[in-house]
């Protein structure tokens, strides 16, 4: 059965069933502090579990992009290498939300798999969590009485908490699970070994295909078990893995879910696969990388150096160094599987499709960039290996850290090519580095999130701030949050008109009343707001004294200033995008913003620089746009479709509800839940500061509205006044300046003359002074000019004179400046490399040089020891044969 018509096989089998198809959330994860990314079905229903929303329906499947390459469930050093593991995969899941649960969720997952599909029932077994005494949980006899109604009792095995208990994180919401496993060894393999010893034992053929998660408990900080106010069904199926077992195939690899990759990649590469380990194990890191690298970028995560970027970024040059090392591939090549990866699922994630050439572009320029890293890294391995001696044949460990940590250089990779010239390093050393750069990671990043408390049962996700500067309040609950050390807290109200970040828009800050404190002398300073899970937080450093009182009442007051400053920069990007489709085309999508008080910051995808001129045009739009004066139409909650038949336009890796808010200004139109003006005057004019690039096919325009537009403004016309006074002109400033460059221009050329005359003067006279060596002449000399002169002088001795070696410096500022230049015959006759010979007489000024066989410099700062270079230098040429 063909992948496509499996995964909708699955779907409509639980839709004839009264489950609502739900679609997959973004793999990306913005609102939840607990995961960088989707790492199970059951992520965006975290809070439906909690009781903290009420889901959509009671009964949902879908299938869930997930990726897991961080945190507990990480699998990443196995994929490639075996033969199931994947980074980004589809969970087919089916859930229930306080409506049925264990006995008909087996059934049902039972009905699908045997009844349905006609998967022989002799080759399933099941497992069942056969308790813990150290949570005091006991078995779940209940789950293996009801697979007894179904099942031989020898195909139901007992499991530990490790294999039979799902918790999402360190917290959250858990429960016990039942798996169903597959045996798809051979008839011989199954008579000789029963499958119940290789359950969960990492065997290729016997596998989990599906879990399902009885979610009954929430994990708290401190590690206690609370019962959830309702029983829920999680199940997560591996798509790939089912695809797998019906396409009788004993890889997932070899299933039509990457047979087309894998076939692109063996062309590219020119290397079939199935025919070595080590290209069969590359070509599959490489169909299951891109998979997990376009799916990210499609949803809004670029790469890059920190959080989740990061992520994928060690995800592509994995991929990258697979390619490199096994495959022979030099050039960027990951790319090219884009466009077989966004054909393949069109039809069902259109996403990748729709942003097909930027993340082309993007996936490109990651691999230049790295590929330029592998070349840095293997010249300074080369310079390591040159130190080694024949009685030290192990590499430092602490420098193939270094290679690691700060180029990015992988440590295998150096041990593949330490090995081929007979040379190891040492593991301890490096794993010692690699721990010590983990502890200064985790202490510099961790975050410790203490339970809820609990003050008043009420619901707690109402934002006013769209109508309301300040509010009367209760609070709903509060925890404590240590991070680097620092203790604060965070505090949700029953309402607030606190904005919490969100769609590039920075939190609110602000002051927090006693409602009943009419002198105001008790406040509470609100350091910023941020969403969690639908939920929003007040960041605080105190707790009121009562904050444990369920009837007290609070003032909240955003900083309405800052609010303004903020707002008007928002709108401003609504209208800048608007603008940049119009003038620069429809390929035009946002990719990130940043919306603060002082200026704001837009990412988007376009493949050129914007000429000076295009952006003045841009600014003008958007001030005719200001001027006009043009009245918000805002439209709140109103049906997804309906905001979409506006012409509203939604951002990729953005989750939108059913029910979503739509902001105009004339004929922008976008969906947007972030504070905006009533009117576009209200934002003055704007101002582009700055147009950059930021990744391949991605550029970032910065820019100033409002309060911060005119002190843009004002700095300027300051810059000029202070120009006009040293000018001594008000009337004529760009032609004063025209006329100092060209009077400059003019300078430069007599010195440069005046130079060139100096170096033909130097030349001659050095020309003079070659003493014989062995064959050829050499000249040791110290000159009186700058260190650029001296180059030049070095490069026309060695282009005018063949079989000649030139050694001059120079003092300048306390420093010695030493080149050495070697005529090309004589590099190549004689076996010289001056980098090398730079390198050791260099010890003798205190410095270090280095550069290419025919030309190489170096400085210190021993002026006294520049005789005893030349005097150890010509102790090296007397030894030149």
């Amino acid at each position: 059965m063909k992948s496509d018509l499996l995964r909708q096989r699955f779907i409509s089998f639980f839709e004839d069933r009264k489950h609502a198809f739900i679609p997959s959330s973004p793999i990306t994860i913005k609102d939840d502090p607990t995961l960088l990314f989707v790492n199970a079905g059951m992520n965006q229903f975290k809070e439906v579990f909690l009781g903290n929303i009420k889901p959509k329906a009671n009964r949902v499947v879908n299938s869930q992009k997930c990726l897991r390459v961080s945190g507990k469930h990480n699998d990443l050093d196995e994929v490639g290498h075996d033969t199931y593991h994947h980074t980004m995969f589809e969970m087919l899941g089916n859930w229930s939300f306080g409506d049925y649960f264990k006995q008909e969720a087996i059934k049902l997952a039972w009905d699908f798999l045997v009844k349905d599909l006609k998967i022989s029932e002799e080759r399933l077994y099941v497992t069942f969590f056969e308790g813990d005494s150290g949570e005091k949980l006991i078995s779940d006899n209940e789950t293996k009485n009801f697979w007894k109604q179904i099942i031989a009792l020898d195909k139901i095995l007992p499991g530990s908490k490790k294999d039979n208990f799902w918790e999402m994180g360190s917290v959250g919401p858990c429960g016990p699970c039942t798996e169903i496993h597959i045996d798809l060894r051979s008839e011989s393999e199954i008579k000789n070994v029963p499958a119940s010893s290789l359950i969960n034992q990492d065997h290729p053929q016997v596998i989990e295909i599906w879990n399902l998660v009885f979610i009954e408990f929430n994990r708290k900080e401190n590690g206690t078990l609370e019962n959830l106010p309702n029983k829920h069904v999680d199940t997560g199926m591996g798509f790939e893995r089912l695809c797998m077992v019906l396409q009788d195939k004993k890889s997932t690899y070899d299933t039509d879910v990457f047979s087309d990759l894998i076939k692109c990649i063996s062309s590219i590469a020119k290397v079939p696969y199935g025919q070595s380990k080590d290209t069969d194990i590359a070509i599959r890191v490489i169909v299951d990388h891109i998979r997990a690298i376009g799916f990210s970028i499609a949803d809004g995560q670029l790469p890059s150096n920190t959080g989740a970027g990061y992520v994928i970024r060690r995800i592509l040059r994995r991929a990258v160094r697979y390619g490199y090392t096994y495959l022979n591939l030099k050039d960027p090549f990951l790319y090219k599987l884009i466009d077989d990866l966004s054909s393949q699922f069109k039809s069902f994630f259109p996403e990748i499709d729709a942003q097909k050439s930027v993340i082309k572009n993007i996936v490109k320029e990651e691999e230049k960039a790295f590929l330029k890293t592998l070349g840095k890294g293997l010249t300074l391995i080369n310079k390591s290996i040159e130190k080694l001696t024949n009685k030290k044949k192990k590499m430092n460990g602490s420098e193939v850290f270094n290679l690691y940590d700060t180029y990015g250089f992988p440590p295998d990779l150096t041990e593949l090519i330490l090995k081929e010239k007979g040379l190891s390093y040492d593991h301890t050393q490096f794993k010692i580095s690699m721990e010590k750069q983990k502890q200064r990671s985790r202490s510099a990043s961790e975050i410790k999130l203490g339970d809820w408390i609990s003050v008043n049962d009420i619901d707690a996700h109402r934002f006013i701030g769209y109508d309301a500067i300040s509010c009367v309040s209760k609070i709903v609950k509060y925890r404590q949050v240590s991070s680097k050390g620092v203790d604060h807290f965070h505090i949700v109200f029953e309402q607030t008109p606190f904005y919490p970040e969100g769609g590039g828009q920075i939190g609110d800050v602000g002051i927090i009343y006693l409602a009943e404190d009419t002198e105001q002398s008790q406040k509470f300073v609100v350091e910023d707001t941020k969403k969690e899970n639908n939920t929003i937080i007040h960041v605080v450093k105190t707790l009121p004294l009562d904050v444990q009182s369920n009837s007290v009442e609070y003032l909240l007051c955003p900083d309405y200033k800052r609010r303004q400053l903020i707002t008007r920069n928002h709108s401003a990007t609504h209208l800048l995008h608007y603008v940049l489709k119009k003038i620069l085309g429809d390929h035009v999508e946002q990719k990130g913003s940043y919306v603060g008080r002082d200026y704001l910051r837009f990412d988007f995808s376009h493949f050129e620089k914007i000429d000076a001129s295009i952006l003045l045009d841009l600014e003008e739009h958007i001030n005719n746009f200001i001027s006009e004066g043009i009245a918000l139409k805002e439209f709140r909650s109103i049906p997804i479709n309906e905001a979409k038949n506006m012409g509203a336009t939604a951002l990729f890796g953005e989750k939108y509800g059913d029910q979503v808010r739509v902001i105009k200004f004339g004929d922008s139109i976008e969906l947007c839940g972030g504070t905006h003006v009533d009117n576009t005057s209200e934002i003055g004019f704007i101002k582009i500061t700055s147009e950059s690039s930021i990744a391949s096919g991605i550029r970032r325009i910065e820019a100033v509205t409002s309060v911060g537009a005119l002190n843009f403004v004002d700095q300027k016309i300051r810059v000029l006044t202070d120009l006009s006074i040293l000018l001594k002109t008000s009337d004529n400033i760009i032609g004063s300046v025209e006329k100092i460059i060209t009077e400059n221009k003019e300078l430069t050329t007599l010195a440069q003359a005046v130079k060139n005359m100096q170096s033909d003067k130097i030349i001659e006279e050095l020309s003079n002074q070659f003493i014989d060596f062995n064959g050829f002449k050499a000249l040791l000399s110290q000159v009186d000019i700058d260190a650029g002169a001296m180059k030049d002088v070095c490069f026309q001795l060695i282009q005018k004179h063949n079989n000649i070696f030139v050694a001059l410096a120079t003092k300048k500022n306390n420093k010695v400046i030493l080149n050495i230049a070697i005529s090309k015959d004589l590099v190549k006759n004689k076996n010289l490399n001056a980098s090398k010979i730079i390198n050791k007489i260099s010890s003798y000024i205190n410095g270090r040089g280095g550069g290419q066989p025919f030309f190489a410099v170096s400085s210190g700062d021993f002026e006294s020891g520049l005789q005893d270079s030349f005097s150890e230098l010509k102790k090296q040429l007397n030894l030149i044969k």
